[in-house]
């Protein structure tokens, strides 16, 4: 009723499937840009059948969004007719904005002297990761804020000298730990507040914890392998409140802080008035299915990737920057009332990229929106799409496989094909591996600068790296066969005792999000004897974890 649109048609797993096949995050490609003819990085790989301009040329005054506008023809379906004009008007190839030496990232701001960092902002020195933000000289990491010298975390924040740890806040000095808060010099340790010299969660003097540290030989691969599965079974040990966050009010979903009245909403932020939302941050009220960004929002029904001071958007991709009043628009910054546009930046009153009068476009409109229901669009397998439906796949600039609905909705190439996405098959690779992964020396005590010269196999085992006809695994089918050691990498390395890596980035990455938990909930009870406390959670009733109620977890890590 606020938003003046029908209600939803397909289910909330498939309304976010359908939004979540519109976002790469990891993926960059070369190809020439259809502007200058250089050859460029690009999120969009050269597959895509229309336009993409290198970030500087799309905004530059060299060319004009509305010079592509049309007029709508109430003969054809609508959503014919806006796919033309997406395939005709040129694409911006990657979001990024004041970048200093960091060429190889996508989604990003202000990075210094970054490689392979996306979905990232205010970062220096900072490698291999993936939503990480006010941090420096980090290497591996997932969801990483405002944290130093981190490496292999998962969900960190406010740290120093963290490695292969998780859910930990306010923390220093700290090894192979899970929801750890407020704590320094720790080793394998869970649920501790406020604590110091712990190993395995008990108590050491300070001398002996250093002690102990030197002995576990942490530059070794092998004795890294050895500890993760130590600390894997301990974990298993401990309990895990049904849901991950802090400072909330009538929330469900997970991975949710400072939140009031947020429903069937995973990563999320400082949200209030919401549901079924997907990693959407700072100051976002009354919004609805909407999957990624934000940033002061309000009233977003079904869109991707917008943000940036925007309201009132409905059917959008990736559209922000003060944005207001659109349907139907792609890529239109700093705009508002628009329908069914392209790639317009600071413009009113347009459809299909044509200028109108304000009374003109109002009155046009709704004479659309009553066209789209008498004559819908209907795709491959028979769905109908009238207004109030997002975009059908086909509008995506990419392949499932390119985007995070395949992390969160693994599908086998053949079911791609069925449910109307595409499916990008694996590029060839024309270098020539010079050293396997299992014949780098064990600890980085012996590894020198020549490493930096050798193009190292990926650990993945060649069977797994393409499936043909199974399932998409995410953890394997991405593999890009074999890597590098950067530089500051290896320094990093050098300087902070760590061995070397022996998979590719893009397996360190799906190594990482695995550890996240699914976007399902399931109705338990509270596990602590005694307690019968019932709660929705996205820990299934099969998985080997103990989950207590809020209070019982509290009381038992407090």
């Amino acid at each position: 009723e606020k938003m003046k649109v029908p209600a939803p048609t397909w289910c909330p797993d498939c309304r976010l499937q359908r939004r979540a096949a519109f976002f790469n995050q990891v993926k960059l490609y070369k190809r020439k840009c259809d502007g200058t003819g250089k050859m460029i990085f690009s999120s969009i790989s050269p597959d895509y059948l229309g336009k993409v301009y290198e970030v500087s040329y799309w905004w530059s005054d060299n060319w004009d969004a509305i010079e592509y506008a049309k007029n709508y023809d109430f003969s054809r379906n609508f959503f014919e007719q806006l796919l033309e004009l997406s395939l005709g008007v040129p694409k911006f190839s990657r979001s990024v904005v004041n970048l200093v030496n960091s060429d190889y990232c996508a989604g990003a701001s202000n990075l210094k002297n970054c490689y392979l960092i996306f979905n990232a902002g205010d970062n220096e020195d900072c490698a291999y990761g993936a939503n990480i933000n006010f941090s420096a000289k980090s290497f591996d990491n997932y969801k990483l804020t405002k944290s130093q010298l981190c490496h292999s975390c998962f969900m960190v924040k406010n740290s120093y000298k963290i490695f292969y740890s998780q859910h930990c806040n306010d923390c220093q000095n700290i090894y192979f730990s899970k929801n750890l808060r407020n704590c320094s010099d720790c080793f394998g340790c869970v649920n501790l507040k406020n604590k110091k010299y712990h190993i395995f969660n008990k108590v050491h003097s300070e001398e002996k914890y250093f002690e102990k540290i030197k002995e576990f030989n942490l530059g070794s691969y092998k004795s890294n392998i050895i500890f993760k599965e130590e600390t894997r079974k301990l974990f298993l040990q401990f309990p895990n409140k049904y849901l991950n966050g802090v400072k909330n009010q009538n929330v469900s979903g997970e991975y949710i802080n400072n939140s009031k009245n947020a429903k069937n909403s995973f990563l999320i932020d400082d949200v209030e008035n919401c549901k079924y939302c997907l990693s959407t941050h700072i100051n976002v009220k009354d919004c609805y299915d909407y999957t990624l960004f934000g940033s002061n929002t309000e009233m977003i029904y079904e869109a991707s990737v917008c943000g940036l001071g925007i309201s009132n958007l409905k059917f959008c991709y990736h559209c922000y920057k003060t944005d207001s009043n659109l349907e139907y628009c792609m890529e239109c910054i700093g705009s508002s009332n628009l329908f069914a546009c392209v790639s317009l930046r600071n413009k009113k009153y347009c459809i299909f990229n044509k200028q109108y009068t304000e009374e003109e476009y109002f009155k046009m409109v709704e004479k659309i929106k009553k066209q789209m229901n008498k004559m819908p669009y209907t795709d491959k397998q028979g769905n109908k799409y009238k207004y109030g439906e997002f975009f059908p796949p086909e509008f995506s600039h990419f392949a499932y496989n390119e985007t995070i609905a395949c992390e969160y909705f693994p599908l086998t190439k053949k079911e791609i094909s069925e449910k109307n996405y595409r499916w990008k098959d694996p590029e060839k690779r024309e270098y020539e591996v010079t050293i396997e992964a299992k014949d780098l020396p064990d600890n980085i005590d012996d590894v020198d600068d020549s490493i930096l010269k050798e193009v190292i196999g990926c650990a993945t085992k060649k069977e797994d790296r393409f499936v043909q006809g199974g399932p998409a695994s995410w953890e394997t089918t991405d593999c890009t066969t074999a890597f590098k050691i950067i530089p500051q990498e290896l320094e990093f390395y050098k300087k902070m005792n760590i061995p070397l890596p022996r998979y590719c980035p893009n397996c360190r990455h799906k190594q990482r999000i695995a550890q996240k938990n699914p976007l399902k909930l399931y109705k338990r009870t509270c596990m602590k004897e005694g307690c019968d406390i019932e709660f929705e959670t996205t820990y299934a009733p099969d998985r080997p974890e103990i989950v207590y109620c809020e209070k019982c977890y509290q009381n038992e890590v407090a």
